[in-house]
């Protein structure tokens, strides 16, 4: 039996890691069908392997790295044959999550996303932060084997850093969210969770591509999912807007036509980190005060139940023997 586990240990490893990589693979392949161009350099708005990264960062643990570096590798590869600048790019493609990795877990980071401060940890250390690391090492890579002119490293910096924090503020949550439902979902809702669907599957594409820029219009509807689904709701909507954002602005139509390549870029960027950051942030905090409710409501279910406990000791039926005794003359008053 010891022997079987010990070579099942290292074909789990080995599976988990072909997983984590073909994962990895495929979400970059999905990012990559929309491009922009900044400074003549090539990038996507969302870089979903990002998000997915750091999901199984999250989900399997720091050894599934190497995973990570597999599926990177064979993303660069897709591109154009290997370099001396991919080593570099690799490394910054797998220190990225893995940093943000490590500074959520030193801060207590819970996956299921159930308290305020663990969708402020996502936004500004997984995101913000830890894609600071992946962006600047893959941006000097290219300025030092040449294939970038140097003064267009913080252009090129700023759509790399925004496009690989896109991709864990949108993808991860939802990522996680995915693996933590329980399945199959509850029946209860699905009328309104239906109705839902359907009004995001009509405001969303006519908020992106309207030329009036109503792209604020998607603000009720994130605050609605939030509000009666918490993250179950916000994030496949979060997710939904920014691909079609996403679609409109690197066809320059909507609210993106007439602007420049960099004020698409620019524009794009802030709207999905806003929405999202509503969306991840609004959901966090009702979660937080529902479970505090519950948890407050249970905690008076269980003095109640202590109080009727106590004073079931204190009826007349329990008094009674004592009374009685006190009540019976003693023998030697006959």
């Amino acid at each position: 039996m010891v022997g079987i586990q010990e070579l099942r240990r290292p074909a789990v490893l080995a599976l988990r890691t072909l997983a984590v990589a073909t994962c990895y693979y495929a979400a970059g392949q999905l990012g990559l069908l929309r491009r922009l161009t900044v400074e003549g350099a090539v990038f996507t708005p969302i870089f979903p392997s990002t998000g997915v990264a750091v999901a199984c960062l999250l989900v399997f643990g720091l050894g599934c790295w190497p995973g990570i570096t597999l599926g990177a590798f064979f993303l660069v590869l897709s591109l154009g044959p290997p370099e001396l600048d991919t080593v570099g790019i690799l490394i910054g493609q797998t220190a990225g999550p893995v940093c943000a990795y490590l500074m959520l877990r030193r801060v207590g980071f819970r996956t299921d996303l159930s308290r305020l401060r663990d969708g402020l940890a996502l936004v500004f250390l997984g995101a913000l932060t830890g894609m600071v690391v992946s962006s600047t090492i893959g941006v000097a890579t290219l300025v030092l084997a040449g294939k970038l002119p140097a003064h267009s490293f913080w252009p090129t910096w700023l759509a790399w850093w925004t496009g690989d924090a896109m991709g864990v503020l949108i993808v991860a949550p939802f990522l996680l969210v995915l693996l933590g439902a329980r399945w199959p979902p509850p029946t209860a809702r699905w009328k309104e969770a239906l109705a839902l669907a359907v009004v995001a599957a009509v405001l969303v594409p006519a908020a992106t591509y309207s030329s009036m820029s109503a792209l604020f219009l998607v603000y009720p509807l994130l605050t609605w999912a939030a509000l009666r689904f918490r993250l179950a709701g916000s994030m496949p909507c979060a997710l939904f807007t920014s691909i079609m954002a996403t679609v409109a602005a690197t066809d320059r139509v909507g609210a993106f036509s007439g602007l420049s390549r960099v004020e698409v870029m620019l524009k794009l960027q802030l709207f999905n980190g806003s929405m999202a950051l509503t969306a991840l942030l609004l959901s966090a905090l009702i979660t937080e005060q529902r479970n505090t409710r519950l948890s407050v409501e249970e905690a008076c279910q269980e003095l109640a139940e202590a109080l009727e406990h106590l004073t079931a000791h204190d009826t007349p039926a329990a008094r009674a023997p004592a009374d009685t005794k006190e009540m019976r003359p003693e023998r030697g008053e006959r």
